[in-house]
């Protein structure tokens, strides 16, 4: 048995999907063959898929697989567009990414508790975009719009997935995690995408306690009714992106590793 499980969440049935060595996991209204995890069946939330994407998979792993497996066994999330795989190289087609996925986990990985995907940088929006969309946190702070240092993760959420929605989602943690998120978020200027990670049993129980306890204390805020679009159609996925990178690296020693987005299947 490998030391590490890999589960690919995807929308729609990808012939090519199934033949790389990943457990293939069917989220969405489409019914799905019987190679495909099934997350409409046991406790589930697939009723909430258009507004939390492949958390719904990670909330029925949760509710209904998690506690099957060894603490000693490394369980981790990719999607149909974006895999870990083994080193940064830049993957052309179908053969290349199948002999570059990652299947097992390094050696140099043994001193780390969390595996998330090589971070990616928000401070690079251009001017123009900047003043369409972030006009109000500029009234606040107009040097953001030269100082990169301080075009970070909350400034990009505002810009893009709607003003003020993350300040008061933060204010909705735990009082431990409050402050601390409230800093990172109006600190860093990157952060690891995805909502892939790859981690333990026991570390990933609490995380999942950890963020879908917070989201649902968001949806009495936000609910899903005006939720749509690019900007707030995912907007629960869009918390749990930022919370993921937060999270894990306040409480565990994070390794981070490469990732690709692919999908040229044919």
């Amino acid at each position: 048995m490998s030391n590490l499980e890999v589960f690919c969440i995807t929308n729609k049935k990808i012939k090519n999907l199934e033949k790389l060595n990943l457990k293939l996991v069917g989220v969405g209204k489409d019914d799905f063959p019987e190679n495909y995890i099934n997350t409409k069946i046991g406790k589930n939330i697939q009723n909430k898929e258009k507004f939390y994407s492949e958390l719904v998979f990670h909330y029925w792993f949760w509710k209904n697989q998690l506690y099957k497996y060894e603490d000693n066994i490394w369980i981790g999330f990719c999607q149909k567009r974006r895999f870990w795989i083994k080193r940064n190289i830049d993957i052309k087609n179908f053969e290349q990414l199948k002999e570059n996925i990652l299947y097992e986990i390094p050696k140099d990985w043994g001193n780390y508790e969390v595996i998330l995907c090589n971070p990616i940088k928000v401070n690079n929006a251009k001017k123009m975009k900047m003043l369409k969309r972030g006009w109000r946190n500029l009234l606040v702070e107009p040097s953001i719009f030269f100082d990169i240092s301080k075009q970070n993760i909350k400034l990009q959420f505002d810009m893009f997935h709607g003003y003020g929605i993350l300040d008061k989602a933060i204010e909705l943690l735990d009082n431990e995690e409050v402050e601390d998120f409230k800093k990172y978020v109006n600190s860093k200027t990157e952060f690891s995408p995805n909502i892939m990670f790859i981690t333990k049993k026991k570390i990933m129980l609490r995380y999942f306690e950890s963020v879908f306890k917070w989201l649902i204390k968001c949806e009495k805020i936000f609910g899903f009714e005006k939720l749509k679009g690019y900007e707030t159609g995912r907007l629960y996925a869009y918390l749990a992106e930022r919370y993921l990178s937060y999270w894990f690296e306040k409480h565990y020693k994070v390794k981070y590793s490469p990732w690709i987005f692919f999908d040229k299947y044919e």
